[in-house]
């Protein structure tokens, strides 16, 4: 006869706890997750009754531990260490990879290297889940940081910017504007012609808005950001139709540039590299799937024509 007493401990409810602890709000868990707030409240839910307590006291501003949350918090992270130390262990033994991997990408990347990849998995390691992420540079950093994801895609800007991570792809940067427009009508343009252009950019502290506004200071140019945008879709919207120019990479236009909606034409006298890193968190061991995934990436990421095209 079973004990009625013994609980059955859900790992991913216990991963949850740890994400809402770590993130101190539904909201902030839910985006890291990739989960709806009602979903993670639930298990929460379920795990206070399990423990005879609550959990959390929710707040104004959010979520913050217990007594008894914040006696958990260790022995649940504990717990799920080891399941993944013994998830690693079997994996590396039994032959093919399987389980959870997450992957966190700049939203250009979705057509020309997530998708691919996702196929190549399919195909290579069926017991692999995959878990996509979009997010900019700062947002997947700071995933990588918490370990919220297995591996990530930032940019980088430099040569002396890549020591975190191994080189993947390196793309020239782009004056982006609409179709028909002069002056991106050529193959390339000097720094010089964004002096008082109508720009529409990510706002600070992005990478490319660092490195653009450092530019523009040593060259003297004054940038005119009329809109701020975080979203690749939103800029290439807005310049299409004509209200400003921005600065992409060319992959991150390809099929515009293809299409005929867009124009764009190599940044020049600085040319404005960026270069694609493939990083893995450092709060954990890359699991054997993971570094399965991170090959994949690699392969993917040297065979694609798509990437190594340039701005025209």
């Amino acid at each position: 006869m079973s004990d009625p007493l013994k609980i059955q401990w859900d790992l991913n409810r216990l991963l949850i706890f740890v994400t809402v602890a770590k993130n101190g709000s539904l909201k902030s868990a839910a985006t890291t997750l990739g989960m709806p707030q009602p979903a993670i409240s639930r298990q929460i839910a379920r795990l206070e009754i399990e423990c005879k307590g609550r959990l959390f006291d929710r707040t104004g501003r959010g979520m913050s531990l217990t007594e008894l949350g914040a006696r958990m918090l260790p022995q649940i992270e504990r717990v799920l260490s080891e399941s993944e130390a013994l998830t690693n262990q079997i994996t590396a033994t039994g032959g093919l990879p399987f389980g959870d991997v997450r992957i966190a990408a700049l939203p250009s990347l979705y057509l020309t290297l997530m998708v691919p990849v996702f196929f190549l998995m399919r195909k290579r390691f069926p017991g692999i889940r995959l878990h996509f992420f979009e997010g900019s540079a700062g947002q997947i950093d700071q995933w990588l940081v918490t370990g919220h994801v297995d591996i990530g895609l930032p940019y980088r800007y430099g040569a002396t910017m890549i020591s975190d991570g191994e080189p993947l792809i390196s793309a020239d940067s782009c004056l982006v504007g609409p179709a028909g427009d002069k002056l991106t009508l050529n193959p390339s343009v000097h720094f010089s012609k964004l002096d008082g252009l109508p720009l529409i950019l990510p706002s600070a502290p992005s990478g490319v808005r660092s490195t653009l506004n450092k530019l523009a200071r040593k060259n003297m140019v004054t940038l005119n950001v009329i809109v701020e945008a975080d979203s690749t879709q939103l800029q290439k919207a807005i310049v299409e139709k004509g209200g400003a120019y921005t600065v992409l990479p060319k992959l991150a236009i390809a099929s515009e540039l293809k299409g005929g909606q867009l124009q764009a034409a190599r940044i020049i006298e600085p040319v404005i590299e960026r270069t694609i890193i493939l990083a893995t968190t450092s709060a954990h061991p890359p699991s054997y799937a993971a570094r399965s995934v991170a090959q994949a990436i690699r392969e993917v990421a040297a065979s694609s024509e798509v990437l190594q095209v340039s701005c025209h």
